[in-house]
């Protein structure tokens, strides 16, 4: 999972500072990389999570397969109240949605910064938009492969996360996620949508 990558590092940078104050560890440099099991990747339209403090946002990633690279679509469903013990853990706990279709990235690589993603959650009054964004905003996929994995590129088989953009109205729980990377220069979309519920302890 890629974190801190937006291409604006100034903002980056501030909203680090931010998260400071509300007691979570800021990375030793950005952009961070955060490895992940491959069991928490998931197609499935519903997540179990261990408490109410969790939130999805949006990504794309990037998938290496066949000699190729895919883009996907798929969200960081992450565990708040974990955030301020270990940014890893709050990752690794949670399930990772993945919508099923994927793009080869040669397709995509001469328009990347007009892709769009966006997400929708339903906090209670009907569904609003949470999240948008184009692409331009975050650093290339080509910056990312060689900053996380070097020369040798992107290891066949491996899923890299590239980057969340800001949640709109700030970071919260939702019970629905519904998300999008949309391309206007091909006239398509990736789409997938989750529940979520909490599994509750009785008593």
């Amino acid at each position: 999972m890629a974190g801190w990558t937006g291409r604006d590092e100034a903002a980056v940078l501030a909203h680090i500072e931010e998260l400071k104050e509300l007691g979570v560890k800021p990375p030793a440099s950005v952009p961070v990389f955060y490895p992940l099991s491959p069991d928490r990747l998931t197609q499935a339209g519903r997540i179990h999570v261990s408490g109410p403090g969790t939130s999805g946002e949006v990504e794309y990633f990037l998938l290496s397969h066949g000699g190729e690279t895919w883009v996907g679509l798929g969200s960081d469903h992450t565990d708040r109240d974990l955030e301020s013990v270990s940014v890893t853990l709050s990752k690794q706990i949670c399930d990772k949605p993945l919508a099923a279709a994927l793009w080869r990235l040669e397709d995509v690589a001469p328009h990347w910064d007009r892709l769009r993603l966006s997400a929708w959650c339903d906090f209670g009054e009907g569904e609003v938009l949470y999240q948008q964004a184009t692409l331009d905003a975050m650093r290339e996929p080509a910056e990312l492969i060689a900053r996380g994995f070097g020369a040798d590129g992107l290891p066949d088989g491996t899923i890299m996360f590239g980057g969340a953009p800001s949640a709109i109205g700030g970071i919260r729980p939702a019970a629905n996620f519904r998300m999008e990377l949309a391309d206007p220069m091909l006239g398509r979309s990736l789409t997938h949508a989750y529940t979520v519920e909490e599994l509750r302890v009785p008593g």
